[in-house]
């Protein structure tokens, strides 16, 4: 089966590819697709997130195992694109670049047939051009859920020990 997607960077500027990529193909494949799709060169950190329909992040599926080996991680070459995405399952987030994070929503559009005489993966479509950096992030929490009252909850002198709750000389 043939898996097409539409992969839009996370700005204010309409940037999006649609690719089309076979379904027993890893998720690394899809990276270096990806990748390539939206010019870069591929020797970056990337992680896919498993989401939700309202993109919800959750669990990582890394390019790399960087872990100190207690945990166990998913890694994209041992992960299919089938065994992730369905009718049920049409969201990930694709973050590439850990330093600039570069971030995209991966949205299943639809799944088919393989069509005769057409190389996989396969660019179907381009539109925009990405900017010369990544675009900024929001953090200061007003439009996050759970930060509502973030003056409130993070208003504190760092230099106040005290309400730290431990010795300033513990070690």
């Amino acid at each position: 089966m043939i898996y097409k997607f539409r992969i839009i960077l996370d700005a204010e500027e309409d940037v999006f590819r649609d690719i089309a990529i076979e379904g027993n193909a890893s998720l690394e494949d899809l990276h270096n697709t990806i990748a390539q799709a939206f010019g870069f060169d591929g020797s970056e950190m990337a992680s896919f997130y498993v989401s939700d329909e309202t993109w919800q992040q959750g669990e990582e599926i890394a390019l790399f195992d960087m872990s100190d080996g207690g945990n166990e991680v998913r890694l994209m070459a041992e992960t299919s694109i089938e065994s992730e995405m369905n009718e049920d399952n049409r969201n990930l987030i694709y973050v590439y670049d850990f330093f600039s994070m570069w971030t995209f929503f991966v949205e299943l559009a639809d799944i088919s047939e393989k069509e005769a005489g057409v190389t996989y993966p396969d660019l179907l479509f381009a539109h925009g051009q990405l900017p010369d950096s990544p675009p900024e992030k929001d953090f200061e929490g007003d439009d996050l859920p759970g930060f509502e009252d973030q003056d409130e909850d993070f208003n504190f002198d760092v230099d106040d020990y005290d309400e730290f709750g431990f010795d300033e000389n513990w070690n």
